[in-house]
This record gives structure tokens, C-alpha cells and sequence, in this order.
């Protein structure tokens, strides 16, 4: 039987003051980085941090401490604790025990937003990739929710979007039916406590500090690298679609971890607490080798004889680079 509805709370306005029309992305998401994409995780905390008049870049501090997991690098994704601490943000599980739909109208009214684990087959904005071609699990947060018209506003990777008609129905389906599926995963996002520490610098230094203590240990680039030799007869051998899923766990992460440490070190130079210059372009460093990497893989993939050893050993020569200059400017600091 279909789950209990206490009823429809109706047209919502929107929580955070941004228009599909004029919404302009942040920085961090401009057509001149080296990626501009993340993860849908990472990217769509950026843009909810930068509508909410936050700066996204101090809570970059959390990948000083990337790993690389056998056979893909760790899901980048911003620690709670950290929204807490930098932003006031809590967030926290949400029992979907009614429709989706309630729950989003029933938290946007009081100012609150979720996020949601959706199906991309439904989001326009994968238009060439995933929407009406792949069914791939995605993340959104809606900021504007019209149950009448079947529209929604919502962020999404490195934008803010609107959806309706059909697509309305996938992502909220009838709730009037019976659920055939497991409901999604979703978190509530409280902004009632929205500030920044009084000492922000000082609070994001401490973090940036203790999440490079956790860096793994050796230096994660080194398995990567054998890993990514290994690899290659296989991933010779594989369809275009392969090497895609291939490049989206061993490839991305690591460039984009690298630019977005390079960009938290900016954000102090800013703050007036200068970072090493040396470790901020070793990081910009492996993020551009890491893309030319992937081009070059590509290229192998299509069948094509290209030498990517001088690139790896380049990509650890930066990565070893940043990190010793790091480690000494943390040191350095903590004297």
C-alpha cells in the first residue's frame, strides 16, 4: 500500500535567492579551469555554499588527505563536521518514511534543503550524457518546488536548473502508488545556524592542518601510478564507455583534488596567511598533467601508441613536490 501523505503543503518559495535565468556558477566552476567538474557531490556544495553568500574554497581542506583505494581514488566529499564548523551548516540523515515530495515541500518551507539521491535519466541538464539515455544516480538539491505545475528548481554539478512535466514525475512519482523501489537517500541541510567563525582563518587553517596529517602514507600517487601501468593492456581492450567509468574513478579524482587544494591555498594567500607557493603550483601541476593523461589514455584506447611513463613520473614529482612543501609550512606554523 502506498506510504502515509499528511497532506500536500503546495507551492514553495525558493530558499536560497538565486533565478534559473541569471544564475551564474561559481569560480571554481569557470570554463577556464583545468576540471571544471568534480563529483556530483563536491560540485553541488560548491554552488549551494557560493548561493548562500558562503565561499566554497575553505572547505576544500579536507582533500589534503585523498587516498587512492586499490582501484579507484576516495570519493571526494565535503566532511559534515567541516560544514559545521566553517559554516554553521548541520547536516544529517532524513527518514524518507513519506512521498519525497512531501518531505522537500515540508523542509523548504521552513527554510530547509535536502539533498536528494535521483535518477540522472530525469535531470535535463545531463543532456549528452545521461538524461533519457543512462539511468545513473545523481544528486540534487531542490531550492524551488511547484507540486501544481510540476516544476522544480534545483542544483545540480556545476548549475542550477528546472525541471517539469515528465521529469517531475520521475524524480517524485505519483504518490498516490504504491512504492515499487527503495525510496532514495537523502540528507536535510539546516541552515537556521548559518555564520562563519569568527576567526575563519584561523578554523580553516586547523582543519587544512589536521586533514593533512591524515595523508596517507606512502603518498597515494605511487600505488596510482603502478596501478594505472597494470592497467593498461586491459584497459586497451576496452569500449570507450569503460574508459569513461575508468577515467571518473582513477583519472578525475586526483586532478580535481589537486586544483581544489591549489585553490584552498590561494584562499589563504587571500586571508593573509600565506601558503607556499610551491605547493600551490605543484598542485596545479598534477592537475593539468592528470588531464593530459587522460587524453592520452584516450588516445591509447582508440588504438593509438602513446608513452604515458614520463607522464606519471611527472604527476609524482609534483604530488611529492606540494606535499613536502606542505609539510613544512605546516610545521613551520605550528612552531
Amino acid at each position: 500500500m502506498a506510504r502515509t501523505s499528511p497532506g500536500a503543503v503546495g507551492t514553495v518559495s525558493r530558499v536560497l535567492p538565486v533565478s534559473v535565468e541569471a544564475y551564474a556558477p561559481h569560480p571554481l566552476h569557470s570554463d577556464g579551469r583545468v576540471w571544471t567538474e568534480t563529483n556530483c557531490s563536491v560540485d553541488l556544495w560548491i554552488e549551494v555554499l557560493h548561493s548562500a553568500g558562503l565561499d566554497p574554497r575553505p572547505a576544500s581542506a579536507f582533500v589534503l588527505a585523498t587516498d587512492f583505494q586499490v582501484d579507484q581514488w576516495s570519493f571526494l566529499k565535503h566532511p559534515l563536521e567541516d560544514l559545521r564548523m566553517l559554516y554553521g551548516i548541520d547536516v544529517e540523515e532524513l527518514n524518507v518514511w513519506r512521498p519525497l515530495l512531501d518531505h522537500v515541500e515540508s523542509q523548504l518551507k521552513e527554510g530547509r534543503l535536502l539533498t536528494v539521491e535521483a535518477d540522472a535519466w530525469y535531470l535535463p541538464d545531463t543532456r549528452g550524457t545521461s538524461y533519457r539515455r543512462i539511468h545513473t544516480k545523481s544528486t540534487i538539491v531542490p531550492n524551488r518546488v511547484d507540486r501544481q505545475n510540476r516544476s522544480v528548481e534545483y542544483f545540480h554539478g556545476t548549475g542550477y536548473w528546472k525541471l517539469d512535466s515528465a521529469d517531475f514525475v520521475g524524480i517524485f512519482p505519483d504518490s498516490t502508488l504504491p512504492s515499487v523501489s527503495l525510496p532514495p537517500y537523502v540528507e536535510l541541510v539546516n541552515l537556521d545556524r548559518l555564520h562563519t567563525p569568527a576567526d575563519h582563518v584561523g578554523a580553516a587553517f586547523g582543519l587544512a592542518r589536521d586533514h593533512f596529517a591524515d595523508r596517507p602514507s606512502p603518498c597515494p600517487v605511487l600505488p596510482w601510478r603502478e596501478r594505472v601501468l597494470a592497467d593498461l593492456s586491459w584497459l586497451e581492450r576496452q569500449t570507450r564507455e569503460v574508459f569513461h567509468l575508468y577515467a571518473f574513478a582513477m583519472i578525475r579524482p586526483c586532478g580535481g583534488a589537486a586544483e581544489l587544494g591549489a585553490d584552498l591555498l590561494s584562499w589563504f594567500d587571500e586571508h593573509g596567511c600565506p601558503a607556499p607557493e610551491s605547493a600551490r603550483a605543484n598542485l596545479e601541476r598534477v592537475a593539468q598533467l592528470t588531464k593530459t593523461l587522460q587524453f592520452q589514455l584516450a588516445r591509447r584506447v582508440s588504438g593509438r601508441s602513446v608513452d604515458i611513463l614520463p607522464l606519471l613520473d611527472d604527476v609524482v614529482s609534483a604530488w611529492v613536490r606540494a606535499d613536502e612543501a606542505m609539510d613544512e609550512w605546516f610545521e613551520q606554523c605550528d612552531a
